[in-house]
């Protein structure tokens, strides 16, 4: 997917018309427009700007992973990368257990 594309689907998937994300982001709804269709290239401002105003990594909106991390979670892996190394291995070998149990489920529902 290119990067026009990826701001098209996210900004219809937050039921955004293209005036509101370029209200949001500093810039216009016509402009907002020309990126969606790969006409031009905004500069690295005004993708920080967007990928703010949609709620994702810069790196999901330029098409470098595939994982949507929202500023949710990304505020929370900021908190763990802040706790000294054996704070952040209690964390890990939770969220692994949990996410053990929960494919467990799914396996066998």
């Amino acid at each position: 997917m290119t990067l026009g594309e990826h701001i098209s689907a996210l900004r219809k998937k937050s039921k955004m018309a293209q005036g509101e994300l370029g209200k949001k982001a500093g810039t216009s709804g016509d402009l907002i427009g020309r990126y969606e269709r790969n006409e031009v290239k905004p500069s690295i401002e005004v993708v920080i700007k967007i990928a703010d105003a949609l709620g994702v990594s810069i790196d999901y909106l330029v098409g470098k992973t595939d994982v949507e991390i929202d500023q949710s979670t990304l505020q929370r892996l900021t908190e763990i990368s802040k706790l000294p190394e054996e704070g952040k291995q209690q964390i890990f070998m939770v969220v692994d257990a949990l996410i053990r149990d929960f494919r467990t489920k799914q396996a066998y529902s």
